[in-house]
C-alpha cells in the first residue's frame, strides 16, 4: 500500500472511530425513535417523472411518526425534520444522539439508471457493502454531503464516491447490529406481507448509520425509477400501506424491547436480593474456542487484561445442541446477552489475525462480524 493511501485510510479511521464513540445514557421512563425523512431542502434526492424523493420520504416519515404517536404514549417520536428544508447528515445523526433515542429510521426512495423494470423495497443496517448495488445505494445516499459546507474537512477526507473510501467499513464494529437487523428483517416481513416485492436486509456503508449510537436502519421503499412503483409511492394509500408496514415492524421490536427491559429489571432485582450481584462472590468460568477450534476453559478474573477479538457469527433466542446444523459444523463459543446466545468462532489478540478468520467463516455466515471481549465479556466501542 503507498504511504499517502495509507495515512488517508488511518485518518479515515481515526474520524469516524471518534464520530461513532456513542454518548453515554441515562435511563429513562420512554423509548425514543428518531425518524428520518431523507434530503430535503436543496436536497430533492432522487428525481422521478412526477415527483421528488424528498416529498415522499417525509409524508411516509410524517405518517409513520402519527401512528406510534397515537398508538404509543410512552414513545418519544423526533423527527429530524418535519418540513422541506436541508438538513447536513451528520447532523441528523447528532439528532438521534442528542435525545438519546433507542431507535434511528433513516426513509429513502432507491433510483437506477437505466432499469424502469427494477422495484421492491430493501432495508439497510451498517456494514461493508458486499455487492457493487449495495455500495452504488450507499454511495448515492452518502454524496449528499457534498451539498454541504466544507465536507471535505468536516468528514476527514471521505470521498463518498470513491469506493476506497468504503473499505474502512470492514473495520468498523456496531454494537448494535444485531438489535438493528432484527428491526429490519421486520420490516422487510411487513413489506412481503403488504404484497410488496421484497428485495431482503441488505448492509452498506452509510454514514448517517454509523454516526448514531443506537439500533439504526435505513430503508429504500422502492424505486423512484419505475414509473410504476412512482406512482404507488406518491399516492395517499401507498404512502399509508408503506408506514404501516413500518409501523407493524416497530410495534413488534417495541414489544421485545419492553420484554427485555422487564427481565433486565427482575433479574437484577433478584440479584440483589439473593446477594448474589457482588462479583467477587460468583466466580465464573469461561469456555472459548481459539482459532483452531480447541476448547479451554479460564477463570472469568484471570491476570490477564488483553483485549480478545472473536468472530460472532450468529444469534438465537434458544441455546443451540452440540452439532447443530446450524453452526454449520463450525466448534463455537457463546455468551448470553438481552435473552440471547450469541455464538462466536475462534479468538486472537491479534486483528489481523482475527480478520482471516472472519473472512474464513464469512463463506458460510454472511453477517459474520468482529467484537472485542476481556476476560470474557463483550466491549463496547468506547470501552478502551
Amino acid at each position: 500500500m503507498k504511504r499517502k493511501t495509507f495515512i488517508t485510510t488511518v485518518g479515515l479511521l481515526a474520524f469516524l472511530f471518534a464520530w461513532a464513540t456513542p454518548v453515554l445514557r441515562d435511563k429513562q421512563q420512554s423509548f425514543t425513535v428518531v425518524i428520518d425523512a431523507g434530503h430535503g431542502g436543496r436536497d430533492p434526492g432522487s428525481i422521478g417523472s412526477a415527483v421528488k424523493e424528498k416529498v415522499i420520504n417525509l409524508a411516509v416519515a410524517l405518517k409513520l411518526g402519527k401512528m406510534i404517536s397515537d398508538k404509543h404514549k410512552d414513545v418519544n417520536v423526533i423527527y429530524t425534520r418535519k418540513t422541506d428544508r436541508f438538513v447536513e447528515l451528520i447532523e441528523r445523526a447528532n439528532i438521534a444522539n442528542r435525545h438519546n433515542a433507542d431507535l434511528f429510521i433513516s426513509i429513502h426512495a432507491n433510483s437506477i439508471k437505466k432499469a424502469s423494470s427494477v422495484k421492491g423495497a430493501e432495508t439497510y443496517t451498517l456494514g461493508l457493502a458486499k455487492t457493487q448495488e449495495n455500495l452504488e445505494v450507499a454511495m448515492l445516499e452518502n454524496s449528499v454531503i457534498m451539498l454541504e459546507d466544507n465536507y471535505e474537512q468536516r468528514y476527514e477526507g471521505f470521498d463518498p464516491n470513491s469506493s476506497e473510501s468504503y473499505i474502512i467499513f470492514e473495520y468498523l464494529q456496531n454494537t448494535y447490529l444485531e438489535q438493528s437487523i432484527s428491526l429490519a428483517s421486520g420490516i422487510q416481513k411487513a413489506f412481503a406481507s403488504a404484497k410488496r416485492t421484497n428485495r431482503g436486509v441488505r448492509q452498506a456503508g452509510f454514514l448517517v448509520l454509523k454516526a448514531t449510537s443506537m439500533p439504526s436502519v435505513l430503508i429504500e421503499l422502492g424505486f423512484i425509477s419505475s414509473r410504476e412503483e412512482e406512482k404507488y409511492m406518491r399516492s395517499e394509500a401507498g404512502q399509508n400501506q408503506l408506514a404501516k408496514s413500518i409501523y407493524t415492524a416497530f410495534a413488534k421490536y417495541k414489544d421485545d424491547f419492553d420484554r427485555r427491559q422487564s427481565y433486565s429489571d427482575s433479574s437484577s432485582a433478584s440479584k440483589i436480593r439473593n446477594g448474589s450481584a457482588n462479583p467477587a462472590k460468583n466466580e465464573q468460568k469461561q469456555t472459548t474456542a481459539d482459532t483452531t477450534g480447541k476448547e479451554q476453559t479460564a477463570p472469568a478474573n484471570h491476570a490477564n487484561r488483553q483485549i480478545v477479538y472473536k468472530v460472532q457469527i450468529l444469534s438465537s433466542d434458544k441455546r443451540l445442541p452440540a452439532g447443530s446444523p446450524k453452526l454449520k459444523g463450525y466448534k463455537a463459543d457463546y455468551y448470553e446477552e438481552n435473552r440471547l446466545y450469541k455464538y462466536t468462532y475462534g479468538e486472537s489478540t491479534d486483528f489481523n489475525a482475527i480478520q482471516q478468520i472472519q473472512k474464513k467463516v464469512s463463506k458460510d455466515f454472511k453477517d459474520a462480524f468482529i467484537i472485542r471481549t476481556r476476560d470474557g465479556k463483550r466491549l463496547n466501542p468506547n470501552e478502551k
